[in-house]
């Protein structure tokens, strides 16, 4: 039922059945106290030339993170727990479950041995109570917390190995051999070919940075990377059997992955490895308009003119997740084209001139703009009547659809027809 599949440098999740909350309030307190010591009283850094102290200092660190790993639960002892749980679960007895009182919930955690002692908390039975009437918790969400509590930990200390500056983040290039080697344990990935690691590795950071670096700052917190669901699609790839919807939805996947290089290549028709404005154009339907193909050449980091893979990945995830505050963040940074943290009814009309010359060019009747305006005012509903700010978009929930009628005319016609397309899929059932 259970993988307990643990390793030095890169720590496998244990069970993905329980979303508990990772908070490091109930875990082990000589780990968290070792935290404390480690990352909050950061000693100066060793200077460039400094190679020996440099030298010092990772082993120093490595000794240190050993220390940690020891003093989690290990796969026997995991083992060994499971067994005891099961032997001593309190009566009345069920089939359906396995149930534990207080009095037998500390007597486990004497046997289990001290490591064990700092998951049977008082505080940690309060949580996992569920309305039993004889006071007990389940067994099998006791293990399934104490296994995320491993996990988290293990995680959090097989990441810190890449931390070469040891302050709690990693870099671009630390996420890169992060992911690099973690490529021949996921048998997701095994039909990779080998030339593709480095695309798919980029491919991969990028997602980590994007959402998690909105400032670009270079570098991700660990704490984020704990926090987010990123790593649970990333180490999902584990799965031998991983369904195709799963791997189609999960970014991480090597179809997923393909998918986005191929799209690359062939909207690259010069074959040159980079993007014109014209060959970034074609992407998704092709129906963007050119005033925002304009603006993204002018707010993205461009080479020549041009965006290379890395600027077209933040694109993809841009455009692939509107809906999310990060995104929300890049698009309206391109609808503001006046740089002063708003959008005004210049702005609107800016953008939607090019919907209607789009429209026009298909021999459609072009939508007047006040009316589209005063939709977009109306769907916003921003604190001050006359300007859109980031956080209006954010909060109206609606800013993905608010961006999808400015700059793509599918999006734009599929939010003009969307009654008549819900009647459509409302009578499909009834007609078949």
């Amino acid at each position: 039922m259970y993988c307990f599949h643990l390793q030095d440098k890169r720590v496998s999740q244990a069970s993905d059945e329980e979303n508990w909350e990772m908070d490091v309030v109930c875990s082990s307190k000589p780990v968290i106290t070792l935290y404390q010591a480690a990352w909050c009283n950061i000693p100066e850094l060793p200077k460039d030339d400094e190679i020996l102290s440099q030298k010092l200092r990772e082993e120093a660190r490595a000794i240190f993170l050993q220390r940690l790993g020891r003093q989690l639960l290990n796969n026997n002892e995991l083992k060994a727990l499971w067994v005891l749980l099961d032997k001593y679960h309190s009566p009345p007895h069920s089939e359906e479950e396995q149930l534990i009182n207080y009095e037998d919930f500390l007597h486990v955690a004497t046997l289990g041995g001290p490591k064990c002692k700092n998951y049977f908390t008082a505080a940690v039975f309060a949580k996992l109570q569920h309305g039993d009437p004889y006071g007990r918790i389940n067994i099998m969400a006791l293990f399934n917390y104490i296994m995320r509590k491993v996990w988290y930990h293990q995680t959090r200390i097989g990441l810190s190995l890449y931390d070469v500056v040891g302050q709690g983040y990693l870099r671009e290039v630390d996420l890169e051999n992060y992911i690099l080697e973690l490529i021949p344990t996921l048998p997701q990935l095994d039909g990779l070919e080998k030339s593709f690691h480095s695309f798919y590795v980029c491919t991969a950071v990028r997602k980590f940075l994007f959402f998690l670096d909105p400032l670009r700052t270079g570098r991700v917190r660990i704490q984020d990377i704990l926090a987010c669901s990123f790593l649970d699609d990333l180490l999902e790839l584990r799965d031998v059997e991983l369904p195709k919807d799963l791997q189609d939805t999960n970014w991480f996947s090597a179809p997923s992955a393909l998918r986005v290089y191929g799209q690359y290549l062939n909207l690259d028709k010069d074959h040159n490895g980079m993007l014109n404005k014209e060959e970034l154009a074609g992407y998704g339907t092709g129906t963007l308009t050119k005033v925002f193909m304009d603006r993204v050449f002018q707010e993205c980091l461009t080479y020549d003119g041009e965006m290379d893979y890395k600027t077209y990945l933040d694109f993809v995830l841009a455009m692939e997740n509107r809906h999310e505050p990060q995104s929300l963040q890049y698009l309206f940074r391109i609808l503001d084209i006046n740089n002063k943290g708003y959008l005004d009814t210049f702005c609107l009309n800016y953008f939607f001139r090019a919907i209607q010359e789009q429209m026009t060019f298909h021999g459609q009747e072009p939508v007047p703009f006040e009316d589209v305006k005063d939709e977009i005012f109306d769907m916003v509903r921003p604190a001050d009547p006359y300007r859109i700010m980031l956080q209006d978009l954010l909060n109206c929930g609606q800013g993905d659809t608010m961006i999808s009628i400015l700059i793509d005319l599918n999006g734009f016609w599929t939010y003009e027809n969307r009654e008549s397309m819900a009647a459509d899929t409302n009578d499909g059932p009834a007609e078949v």
